[in-house]
């Protein structure tokens, strides 16, 4: 069961967060409650979901305004970039409220702020922030503790908040020190998986924090490689080009189905329109009968430094 206790306030996305709920993922930082950003809280909403939800639907989308329910964990609601709130289902425990709040809220919650949410992973690289990207098991993570093995930095894990500066130069800030990490995955970095928690809702994925290789400063986002499995078995590197670029962001935008009914369409393409004649954009094609992490961070340092040619996609 759900135990309210008192408000604690965290810093994550680079906002302050007070909420009902402990977010142990989070850093707690010391702010007066009536100054933070967003307020997560506790209510009832059942009669709320009911008058306005589709029964063929489990969200219900209106401009500054998103609802949704999970079967057996809780209704939610996201109003105005700035409040969420919880309607816990039967015995569901915190772990899962925690997980639809860090993700599907916060994804929510920046883009009615109107920060841009990139689905992927964030590193630091030599003063710059790269975003890894990809479909549901591409191995957006996994790369991104690949660049940790030799020594780089998690800017985030799942939502990337990108933001353009007065130059219009993209901006990722960093989420908060955790990644989550497949068994598979934790096998090959010799990880052993009792050293963490694994997922509610996944017992083959886990929780890993990073506080010792998180990344807790703004960079300037200077490219985006997208991950896709390919049969071949070697790997391939290409760029991305032209209108290319605005379907990629279109497409791993986190929850992007929420941008039409949001009525936020103009202000996605404009923001896609400035970032992406900053940023490099690149496809890498990974085999999928082996272990591939550890070559594509190097490829992609290769790349970086000008020393890997690449094919025109």
């Amino acid at each position: 069961m759900i135990e309210i206790k008192k408000k604690t306030v965290y810093e994550a996305y680079g906002l302050t967060i007070s909420s009902e709920i402990p977010l142990p993922e989070l850093l707690p930082i010391d702010v007066e409650d009536d100054k933070t950003d967003i307020v997560i809280e506790k209510a009832d909403l059942h009669t709320l979901w009911s008058e306005h939800s589709d029964p063929n639907d489990d969200f219900a989308i209106k401009k500054d305004w998103i609802m949704f329910h999970v079967s057996k964990t809780a209704i939610f609601l996201i109003q105005s970039g700035n409040r969420i709130v919880f309607s816990p289902i039967d015995a569901a425990q915190e772990d899962e409220i925690r997980l639809y709040l860090l993700g599907t809220c916060m994804g929510a919650i920046l883009m009615q702020r109107k920060i841009l949410p990139i689905h992927g992973s964030a590193v630091a690289i030599d003063g710059k922030a790269y975003a890894i990207v990809g479909d549901s098991g591409a191995g957006k993570s996994t790369l991104a503790s690949a660049f940790l093995k030799r020594g780089y930095k998690l800017m985030s894990d799942d939502v990337i908040p990108v933001t353009l500066n007065h130059e219009n130069i993209p901006i990722v800030t960093p989420s908060y020190p955790q990644q989550k990490l497949w068994l598979e995955s934790l096998h090959h970095f010799e990880m052993d998986s009792t050293n963490y928690q694994p997922l509610i809702v996944r017992e083959d994925k886990f929780a890993v924090p990073v506080q010792s290789q998180f990344f807790s400063e703004p960079l300037p986002l200077a490219g985006v490689f997208e991950l896709i499995k390919g049969e071949d078995s070697e790997i391939d590197i290409k760029p991305i080009q032209s209108l290319q670029r605005f379907y990629k962001l279109y497409h791993h935008t986190y929850r992007n189905f929420f941008i039409q009914k949001s009525g936020l369409m103009d202000w996605h393409f404009n923001t896609s329109a400035r970032m992406i004649k900053k940023i490099e954009f690149f496809q890498i094609r990974r085999p999928t009968n082996r272990f591939t992490a550890t070559d594509l961070s190097e490829i992609i340092l290769h790349v970086l430094k000008g020393e890997e040619m690449v094919h025109e996609y």
